[in-house]
């Protein structure tokens, strides 16, 4: 009686596990690594109420599998990045890594996905080598030189002889000098001069004195979005660089959609370029900003769309496989895929596992409801990284 007994509660330990087995195979695991504190806390915001809005209007449901979302917060340290990456392979079997706030974070993390043979959804990290380190990355944001390259020959296109780069003296602000001083001179313009300006505390009034000296025709400007960004705007203003004879154009996150109503008149007539507003106009982009509000309760930047097209990658490389989680199949499906995103036309280019996508020029303008918008009045359609040739 006693042996019939262990007989049967094996017998039924073996059907749980089974069935537990069977629920794990139905389950998709995505791992979200972002920065939830730290000082890019509302960047990984951003990005997580993206992903959440897709799931919230696409459902939890794909090919069959339950989508479960796990979300990890790096604060923006890249060793912490790589070590949460790892442990969600690891311990959480996840099936897609996603997010990635920063390029050193992303840098670090890829060799875990190519380990693992685990897909890697980059949203963010704009760096331009990022795909090459794993094959099994898949960006959904931009490269820097995919928004400085057509930038620049657009600013020489309106008559711009001379260009001044104006930008902070670190990793980002160094990559724009270096590739709008190049697209620039490529068309026959001249860089009068490259200033950069320290990232911690700057005094820009000297470098302001500097500019207006130069007298050239353009400055490019760029320092990071928030405080540093608002500080200069203003004294671009106070100064009278434009009153000056002085273009400026301005690289699009100065003028960050979650950010730009507190910068009040100071952004009024900037003009910018980036791959997304939140002006963007069509049915598609209104929908997800309205969205995103009612979810978030506030206005979706550049950095919301990135996330929302990463999970609309994620959940039709589920499609195309049938539910089959193989990283290889799952980022073998994603190559040529075009999509309409709340930011325009976007396809994975095959070459470079980046996306194609429009670059917009816009101008910051009080619109009727008193806020102010990056209004889109410019467009440079199907943008390639043009340093990553197709292979």
């Amino acid at each position: 009686m006693a042996f019939q007994m262990r007989t049967i509660a094996l017998a039924a330990l073996g059907a749980l596990a089974a069935a537990g087995a069977a629920r794990a195979q139905d389950v998709v695991k995505v791992g979200l690594v972002s920065s939830q504190t730290g000082p890019f806390a509302a960047v990984g915001r951003q990005m997580e109420g993206g992903v959440r809005l897709y799931m919230q209007e696409h459902g939890d449901r794909v090919a069959g599998k339950r989508i479960e979302l796990i979300v990890k917060d790096d604060g923006g340290v890249a060793d912490q990045t790589r070590r949460l990456a790892q442990e969600l392979v690891t311990n959480d079997r996840v099936h897609v890594l996603a997010g990635f706030t920063l390029t050193p974070g992303a840098l670090a993390t890829a060799p875990v996905a190519t380990q693992a043979r685990t897909p890697m959804i980059v949203m963010l990290g704009a760096t331009s080598i990022i795909p090459d380190r794993s094959p099994f990355i898949v960006r959904t944001s931009l490269s820097v030189p995919q928004l400085a390259y057509p930038f620049a020959e657009w600013i020489h296109g309106q008559g711009a002889k001379s260009l001044v780069t104006f930008v902070s003296d670190y990793g980002p602000g160094i990559d724009y000098e270096t590739y709008v001083s190049t697209a620039f001179e490529a068309k026959g313009g001249k860089i009068a001069q490259k200033i950069r300006v320290p990232l911690a505390n700057p005094e820009f009034a000297p470098f302001l004195q500097r500019l207006v000296d130069l007298k050239p025709d353009a400055v490019f400007v760029f320092v990071p979005s928030g405080g540093v960004g608002v500080s200069l705007m203003n004294q671009l203003r106070e100064r009278g660089v434009a009153q000056s004879g002085v273009k400026i154009y301005a690289e699009g996150s100065m003028l960050d959609d979650d950010s730009l109503n507190s910068m009040g008149d100071s952004a009024l007539g900037m003009v910018s370029s980036h791959t997304y507003s939140a002006a963007h106009p069509g049915a598609k982009n209104q929908a997800f900003v309205e969205g995103y509000r009612k979810l978030n309760g506030r206005r979706p930047n550049i950095v919301a769309a990135y996330g929302y097209d990463g999970m609309h990658l994620v959940y039709e490389s589920l499609k195309k496989t049938n539910g089959d989680t193989d990283g290889e199949k799952l980022v073998a499906s994603m190559m040529g895929m075009e999509w309409e995103s709340p930011r325009g036309p976007v396809k994975v280019d095959p070459a470079t596992r980046d996306l194609i996508q429009n670059v917009y020029v816009r101008r910051a303008e009080r619109m009727s409801d008193g806020e102010v918008y990056n209004v889109e009045f410019a467009a440079i359609p199907a943008t390639k990284d043009p340093t990553r040739p197709a292979k």
